[in-house]
């Protein structure tokens, strides 16, 4: 008799550790998709923000070119090429804000004060939304590694979580000019 009670217990406490697992996996996956909302959201902005300084006419021509077609090209790609769309935007925003002088002279076009804030925003946020998505995969994978996990297939069918690798390093004359401790208001 003794020896069943110990068997239904061992059972118990198996089943109740895998079943707090299962929730534990269920909430990472949820983060997960929070935090890629997030930086869908994110990711949206920038565009936004750098397709609406292409065209407001504070750049060159050449310059609002090549941001307008790499934000173009960002929003419309598809799943499979985004990451590297949303790094050729990086790599945009970082060819035509090169020096502080381009980011001077969007600040004082009319209007320009306000988008270059928003960029700027926009630029230094996308790479904390992406970290925090990122951070939430590897936590997921950590517990999908673990043997008893795979063998009772706590995952069900979701899909392995993928990490977003993009470039997301800002424009540096940008952030510096915004990090200076004499602009008002910072």
């Amino acid at each position: 008799m003794t020896t069943a009670i110990w068997i239904v217990l061992a059972l118990l406490l198996i089943g109740v550790y895998l079943s707090w697992t299962a929730g534990r996996l269920d909430r990472l996956h949820a983060r997960i998709d929070a935090a890629r909302a997030a930086l869908d959201a994110q990711l949206l902005r920038r565009v936004s923000v750098a397709q609406e300084l292409a065209t407001a006419g504070v750049f060159d021509p050449a310059a609002s070119m090549v941001i307008y077609q790499a934000a173009h090209a960002a929003r419309l790609a598809p799943e499979d090429q985004r990451e590297v769309a949303e790094s050729e935007l990086s790599q945009a925003l970082r060819v035509v804000f090169a020096e502080s002088a381009q980011v001077v002279a969007v600040r004082e076009a009319p209007g320009g004060q306000a988008s270059a804030d928003e960029l700027e925003a926009a630029v230094r946020r996308v790479p904390m939304a992406r970290r925090f998505h990122n951070d939430a995969v590897r936590a997921a994978r950590a517990v999908r590694r673990h043997r008893t996990v795979r063998w009772f297939r706590l995952a069900g069918h979701a899909p392995f979580p993928l990490a977003f690798e993009m470039d997301d390093e800002p424009p540096p004359a940008l952030v510096e000019h915004t990090a200076r401790p004499d602009r008002p208001g910072h």
